[in-house]
């Protein structure tokens, strides 16, 4: 056992290190002790410089990240560029960061260290700070003579300041982060969101993906939460309202048109092939719900998509039109409906809707308990109308995206459960495609666990991203 009790005040402030150090050293190398104390020192130096690639390397492939002290959150093993990907996401929103560490006690045994310290971080933004106190236990280990950290635990001992400061940089972040756009598409102006990688570059280029939601939504709903997931992963995702939703221009209201919906699909793609930073050889889409269906039409229509993700994919035709609306009597009697409604619209520009969700009215274009829809916290949010024009009907219920799997030659991936909603058009669909294809089953998730609850969102983003590293 070797051990090294090191006094240490270390001020990291932007790209400046200063590091006084005394040391009593007993049966160790001076030159080992100084390696190990500075891999700590890289992470937080790199942390506060915003050298992702320097907090990276102080750490093993994988690390056991423990703050939970503070935060309340379990500790977890975290990749090394999970870790600098979540700190590049955060950190940034302040000003300026400055960790002070002293008080260094290392413990060594062969390829094996605990380092014991104390740690200050002041987080600046304007005039105000944010100053987080406490020790930390860093463990590390040697590995062809380079140390490296592989468990990082958080002492929280107070805070002081203005403690509204982190909600400000995530906010900061935020505006960052995601850039309002719009296009062209048919006439139309289409507004969307295009969300941005940590420490983004216009001088870089990066992959682009399409990203769009169930029927009926909008933007802010599942479409922005995978695609904020896609930007963690190093892409540039864009997310829209389609004509007629949300932010977006077209009448009526909130019209479900699924031909209108490829053709915004469609242009989206040219859009974003326009912009100087995106590699326009590489451009990916990831549908969640009833826009893979919208995808679908829209890549045998020609949309220069290199490969495609499917997310719970509600791919149907008329024989599963059946199943769901009540058997050859129930979709004739909306079909009418909806040719009555149209009629309607016609004779006076008068437009009938009915809920888009329900518990209540039997009317509605998903009548029952679908949480959701239904919950202010998932997606019943402000952005959002609720509605859906009776009119629509007919055509929904007539598209069969399933006859479409046939005419696309380009990489399309699956990502459905059993339990989520009509597996049978996922299967019939992937079995005619004609290119390189994949359909991961996941077990025991409802359509709606694919929205917007963990473990679901996330491991169908990684395995999106998988996809479109290997595709694109």
């Amino acid at each position: 056992m070797k051990k090294i009790i090191t006094t240490a005040v270390i001020f990291l402030s932007g790209l400046n290190a200063i590091s006084q150090t005394n040391s009593i050293t007993k049966n160790s190398n001076k030159m080992e002790q100084e390696k190990i104390i500075q891999t700590v020192t890289n992470l937080f130096n790199g942390a506060d410089e915003h050298n992702w690639t320097k907090v990276e390397n102080a750490m093993k492939e994988s690390v056991l990240l423990d703050f939970s002290s503070m935060t309340g959150e379990a500790s977890s093993i975290k990749t090394a560029k999970q870790i600098a990907e979540n700190w590049a996401a955060f950190l940034p929103g302040f000003d300026k960061t400055r960790h002070q560490l002293s008080n260094f006690q290392v413990t060594q045994n062969g390829n094996t260290a605990t380092v014991h310290y104390n740690g200050k971080a002041d987080h600046f933004i304007g005039n105000d700070v944010w100053t987080v106190e406490g020790t930390y236990d860093t463990e590390l280990s040697n590995t062809n003579n380079n140390w490296f950290i592989t468990k990082h635990k958080l002492n929280f001992t107070k805070q002081s300041g203005n403690t509204n400061l982190p909600a400000k940089a995530i906010e900061i972040m935020k505006s960052k982060s995601i850039r309002k756009v719009k296009f062209i598409s048919e006439g139309l102006i289409l507004k969307g969101n295009l969300h941005l990688p940590a420490e983004f570059s216009e001088t870089k280029t990066y992959k682009g993906i399409i990203v769009t939601g169930s029927w009926t939504t909008v933007k802010e709903q599942m479409p922005d939460l995978y695609a904020v997931k896609l930007a963690e992963q190093g892409f540039v995702a864009l997310t829209f309202d389609f004509r007629n939703y949300g932010e977006s221009e077209g009448q009526p209201r909130n019209y479900e048109v699924p031909e209108m919906k490829a053709q915004d699909i469609l242009n989206a793609t040219n859009y974003l092939q326009t912009l100087s930073f995106i590699d326009k050889e590489n451009v990916g889409g990831l549908a969640i719900c009833a826009s893979s269906g919208y995808m679908a039409l829209a890549l045998a229509n020609g949309a220069d998509l290199k490969a495609v993700n499917f997310v719970a994919p509600w791919l149907h035709n008329a024989e599963i039109v059946k199943l769901i609306y009540g058997g050859a009597d129930g979709v004739n009697e909306k079909i009418k409906k909806s040719e009555n409604a149209k009629t309607a619209f016609a004779q006076n520009g008068k437009i009938e809707y009915v809920p888009a969700s329900s518990t209540t009215d039997k009317e509605a274009a998903m009548f029952g308990d679908f949480d959701y829809y239904l919950n202010p916290k998932r997606g019943a949010i402000k952005e959002w109308g609720n509605q859906f024009a009776v009119m629509a009907w007919k055509g929904w219920l007539q598209f069969d995206p399933i006859q479409y799997a046939s005419k696309i030659n380009i990489p399309v991936q699956l990502v459905h459960s059993q339990s989520a909603a009509v597996p049978m058009g996922a299967e019939e669909f992937y079995k005619n495609l004609n290119g390189p294809k994949n359909i991961i089953w996941v077990d025991k998730a409802s359509q709606f666990d694919f929205y917007d609850q963990e473990p679901f969102t996330t491991d169908a983003t990684n395995d999106a991203v998988k996809w479109f590293r290997k595709q694109l």
